[in-house]
């Protein structure tokens, strides 16, 4: 397997240990895996084409879709909830 494969693997373990954790400490790791997602997508795409790379995008937006939906709320002027 190539590097990018393996860290995408690594990165979707992570993600699952850190939704194991209690709320109120998923903050900071959860912002680093949503930080480090689209470069990790990016680099996916490049070496193995671009449809893995959506692929992995569906992934990434199904397994942070609350986050990703409460950033677009604020950045459009919403409320919170």
């Amino acid at each position: 397997m190539s590097v990018p494969v393996i860290s995408a693997a690594l990165w979707a373990v992570a993600a699952t240990f850190v939704a194991l954790l209690p709320m109120r400490r998923q903050f900071v790791p959860g912002l680093a895996l949503l930080i480090a997602a689209p470069g990790l997508i990016l680099w996916l795409g490049a070496q193995h084409g671009w449809g893995w790379s959506f692929a992995a995008a569906l992934g990434f937006v199904s397994m942070f879709r609350r986050p990703l939906a409460f950033i677009a709320r604020r950045m459009t002027g919403g409320s919170r909830e």
